[in-house]
C-alpha cells in the first residue's frame, strides 16, 4: 500500500496555450480531509471540452493559475479521511472531480465517488465520467426511448458512441453519421452508418424507412439546418452548444451538481457491467505523455476514448491501426 509521504505527478499548466503549456510536475500526495478519500488513479480520461478550457476558448472558466487537467479517473483507495463510511483502503472506485484527475493521487469528497465494477477495466473506468454523463444527460433530456428514430453526428467519437448505443438499449432506431472509415465499427453497434457530405439528408431518410424524431448534433457543422430538412420537431433537437453546457454543469463543484454526477455515474458504471454499451479505448498513453494524448485527440479520428495510465506496462509506443490505414490513403 502506498506511503502518505509518497510525491504525486499531477498535470498544470500556468497559462492558457495549446499542448506544450502542459507539464507534469511532483507535488505532495494530498492528505485525506475529513469526508474525502485519497484515490491512487490507475487511469484517467481527457476530453475535448480540457482543450478548450486550457486554450482559452472555454471563457466562462475561471479557476486560477496554475490550473490542473482532467475530471475523470478510476483508482484504488489508499487513504481515507475522518467521518468517511462505505470505502475502505483496497476499495476500487470511479469518480470525477472539477479538474486534477490527471494525477497519480487524488483526494475526493466520498459524494463523487462509485464503486468500480469488477468486471469493467480501467482504462474504460477512467474514461467512463465525462463521455457518459454527458451522454446520459442527453437522452433523458431528450426523453429518448422505444419507438424513436435518432440522428446522431460524430457518432463514433467518445460521447457519440455512448449516446447511440444507449439510444439503442432504450429501444430507439439509431442513425450515426461518420466518416466512411467508421462504418463496420457502427454497424457492429447496431447503428446504422450514414456518410456525411452532399446529400445526407437524402442518405438518412433512407436508412430511417421513418421520421426522424431526434437529432443530436456532437460535429457541430449545419446540425440545425439539416434536423429542420428532417422535420425534427424544435424541442428534440440538441446543439454540439447543447453539449458544451451539459459538460461545464457535469464539471461544476457546486453540491448538487457533484450529486447529480455521481447518479449518473453509477448509472453508467452498471450499463457498463451489464454491457448496455461498449466504450472503445483507441489511445492509451502514459501520464507523462499527455501532451501526445491530447495531439491524438485533436485530429477528430479517434473512435470512442483516448485514456492516460499512470502504470503502464511499457512506454513503448505501437502504431495505431487508424495511423496506418490514414498513412496510406
Amino acid at each position: 500500500m502506498s506511503s502518505k509521504h509518497e510525491e504525486a505527478l499531477i498535470v498544470e499548466y500556468d497559462r492558457t496555450g495549446d499542448t506544450d503549456v502542459l507539464e507534469v510536475r511532483r507535488r505532495p500526495r494530498p492528505p485525506a480531509a475529513a469526508g474525502e478519500i485519497v484515490v491512487e488513479v490507475i487511469a484517467c480520461g481527457i476530453s475535448h471540452i480540457d482543450g478548450f478550457i486550457r486554450s482559452g476558448r472555454e471563457t466562462d472558466w475561471h479557476e486560477p493559475f496554475p490550473r490542473r487537467s482532467g475530471s475523470d479517473f478510476a483508482g484504488i483507495v489508499v487513504e481515507v479521511g475522518p467521518g468517511v463510511s462505505g470505502f475502505t483502503p483496497g476499495s476500487e472506485v470511479i469518480g470525477h472531480v472539477r479538474s486534477g484527475a490527471q494525477a497519480t493521487y487524488v483526494a475526493v469528497p466520498t459524494e463523487a465517488l462509485v464503486p468500480k465494477p469488477k468486471n469493467v477495466g480501467w482504462e474504460v473506468a477512467g474514461g467512463l465520467y465525462l463521455c457518459g454523463a454527458t451522454a446520459l444527460d442527453t437522452l433523458d433530456d431528450l426523453r429518448v426511448g422505444a419507438g424513436d428514430v435518432v440522428v446522431i453526428s460524430a457518432a463514433a467519437g467518445g460521447v457519440g458512441s455512448v449516446e447511440a448505443q444507449l439510444a439503442k438499449h432504450a429501444g430507439a432506431t439509431v442513425i450515426g453519421t461518420c466518416g466512411d472509415r467508421n462504418f463496420d465499427y457502427l454497424r457492429q453497434l447496431g447503428i446504422k452508418p450514414v456518410r456525411y457530405g452532399d446529400g445526407i439528408h437524402e442518405r438518412i431518410q433512407e436508412a430511417a424507412g421513418a421520421p426522424v424524431t431526434s437529432f443530436i448534433d456532437n460535429f457541430g457543422q449545419d446540425g440545425r439546418d439539416l434536423a429542420n430538412r428532417l422535420g425534427v420537431p424544435p424541442e428534440r433537437y440538441r446543439s454540439s452548444e447543447d453539449r458544451r453546457d451539459t459538460e461545464l454543469r457535469l464539471l461544476s463543484d457546486d453540491a448538487e451538481a457533484v450529486a447529480h454526477g455521481t447518479r449518473q455515474l453509477q448509472r453508467l458504471a452498471q450499463y457498463a457491467a451489464d454491457h448496455a454499451f461498449t466504450l472503445l479505448i483507441s489511445g492509451f498513453y502514459p501520464l507523462e505523455a499527455v501532451a501526445d494524448a491530447y495531439a491524438d485527440l485533436n485530429k477528430l479520428h479517434a473512435r470512442g476514448k483516448v485514456v492516460l495510465g499512470t502504470h503502464p506496462v511499457t512506454t513503448y509506443r505501437y502504431p495505431k491501426a487508424r495511423d496506418v490505414q490514414e498513412a496510406r490513403a
